[in-house]
């Protein structure tokens, strides 16, 4: 009888979970994947770094909603993945970082690269842990791929060690896992439950249900207005580290304080929602809480007090945004006055936007590249939108849409754009894909650009280049005065369009707003990889208030 590798099982697993683009950076431990991957027929995107790796499965993860998969060696390998975790996590996105481990029978010993792998990963992850075996390699990654699309989604890290990976099992023994096995049971939302919460939601005078950033996706967008159509109330999706003063949220935290009651579904009355005390949120409010995570819910029941609590329940959020279209469709919901002034406020941006420029001459306005990117999306027929952090992230966000989005996320990390766009070019092979980000930004994976030419993977990156750390340099000024601003400068002006063109891609230089539309349409046309660096003033991000225009 012909015998198999615990790398076949894996890589075969793989296979059968669907799961044919692996996102990964090469290493003695994990080569034997890289063989059995050949035979399985699974596609690997090699990567500068192993965060780039996880940052890409997690743009996998929101963009297809099944669990991307990023595979990096051990040790420093793993190490390097881990931190990306924490943004996956914050983002509600499924995916499994699997790390080669050293060998078993080695650990205690002094091993190549040993490290306590699992323990590192866990503050990160929905769960960390390590294989044990040649055999159940296949069923540990069923259920590592079930927990992370299951419920609250989130990362799972698997450690491979290198001797299962090689070891020789009998081909004959069922080790790899049919297809339903990588699939979670739904935490649904009873009839009786749904018909608990529109009767709160029925009795309330000015009601908005808020979710959280598993709907953000486009998948979950389309939900989300399907619940607006069938109750006539307005549903607001929270997925930024700037929470209710999110740019792309417009003026909401203007009218936020006049709800009595919220629907929390999969969300959390945390920092983003100022913890749903006044004077972000009236002391009378009335809450509503649906979350598929049990601890969750009780967190959030003892932090809004129970008195202002009306209804729980445990369901996953799609499903529970499924069972309340069902159940109002069967109501006599109507369109709430409230409703109309929330998506007014979010709609909201101050007329002065319009025609905002910059002060000085060889520099845009951030608002100005708002303007020049529109058009190109809205002409797309399949538009990205890929923002990362910072106080760029957060005037591209306040002044750019699209039908998919992905930004940085809860988390408020910042480096992830470029990874994610490489990941949303191997999703999406016919999309427009522009993904805005700051001259800090750039910096965490420029390398990168080596990868997308590598495997032909174009985008547009759009750099607000003001040559410095501008988040923080606008605390230092707001906090400590001009006087003590310090440690937060980069390079004036820094060549970054030169970078990319030396690793394969099209670069452009911008300092004027009448260039840039041009610069945008010939990198769009370049079939490569493109970054288009823009010089631009200092700004700090924009606070969107009514009370201020």
């Amino acid at each position: 009888m012909s015998k198999l590798r615990g790398a076949d099982i894996l890589a075969r697993a793989l296979a059968v979970a669907g799961a044919r683009d692996i996102f990964s950076l090469s290493g003695n431990h994990i080569m034997p994947v890289y063989d059995a991957a050949l035979d399985a027929g699974l596609r690997i995107t090699h990567v500068r770094h192993e965060g780039a790796a996880v940052h890409m499965a997690d743009a996998w993860g929101r963009l297809t909603g099944e669990p991307g998969v990023a595979l990096v060696t051990g040790g420093p390998g793993h190490a390097n993945g881990v931190g990306a975790l924490y943004t996956a996590l914050a983002g509600e996105s499924p995916l499994v970082m699997l790390s080669g481990h050293a060998p078993l029978n080695q650990l205690g010993r002094g091993a190549f690269q040993e490290m306590a792998q699992a323990d590192i990963a866990a503050p990160s992850t929905k769960l960390s842990f390590t294989s044990s075996s040649a055999q159940s390699l296949g069923d540990d990654l069923a259920r590592a791929i079930r927990i992370a699309r299951s419920g609250r989604p989130g990362p799972v890290h698997l450690s491979l060690p290198q001797d299962l990976l090689d070891q020789l099992v009998e081909e004959g023994e069922r080790f790899v896992p049919v297809r339903g096995a990588f699939h979670a049971s739904a935490q649904l939302l009873s009839d009786a439950q749904a018909a608990s919460v529109l009767a709160v939601l029925a009795s309330a005078q000015r009601p908005l249900i808020i979710a959280g950033p598993q709907l953000a996706s486009h998948r979950g967008a389309a939900l989300c207005q399907q619940l607006r159509d069938a109750t006539g109330i307005a549903v607001v999706c929270m997925e930024s580290p700037r929470g209710i003063a999110d740019p792309c949220l417009g003026a909401f935290g203007d009218v936020l304080p006049d709800a009595d009651v919220i629907v929390l579904l999969g969300k959390q009355p945390d920092f983003t929602l100022k913890f749903a005390v006044p004077p972000a949120v009236n002391a009378t409010c009335r809450f509503v809480v649906i979350d598929a995570d049990i601890g969750a819910l009780r967190r959030s029941i003892a932090n809004l007090k129970a008195a202002r609590v009306a209804a729980s329940a445990v369901a996953d959020a799609p499903e529970a945004v499924r069972a309340l279209i069902l159940a109002a469709k069967k109501s006599s919901f109507k369109t709430n006055t409230y409703k109309t002034a929330v998506e007014e406020a979010i709609a909201w941006r101050p007329a002065a936007w319009t025609n905002t420029k910059a002060h000085t001459t060889g520099v845009l306005h951030p608002l100005e590249l708002g303007r020049a990117v529109q058009p190109l999306l809205d002409a797309a027929d399949d538009p990205v939108f890929i923002s990362d952090g910072g106080e760029i992230g957060q005037w591209a966000q306040a002044c750019i849409r699209a039908e998919t989005r992905i930004i940085n996320g809860v988390a408020g990390s910042i480096g992830s754009a470029i990874p994610f766009a490489l990941a949303a070019r191997v999703a999406r092979p016919n999309a427009t894909i522009i993904a805005a980000m700051g001259d800090g930004t750039f910096g965490f994976h420029m390398a990168e650009f080596d990868t997308a030419a590598r495997h032909n993977l174009p985008f547009v990156a759009l750099i607000g280049n003001d040559s410095t750390w501008n988040a923080e340099y606008q605390i230092q000024l707001r906090t400590y005065g001009e006087a003590r601003v310090h440690g937060c400068e980069l390079a004036p002006g820094a060549a970054y369009e030169k970078v990319v063109a030396a690793l394969g891609g099209h670069g452009e230089r911008v300092t004027s707003a009448a260039d840039l539309m041009p610069a945008l349409t010939r990198a769009m046309a370049s079939g490569k990889p493109a970054c288009v660096n823009v010089m631009i003033e200092r700004h700090a991000a924009p606070t969107v208030t009514r009370a201020n225009d």
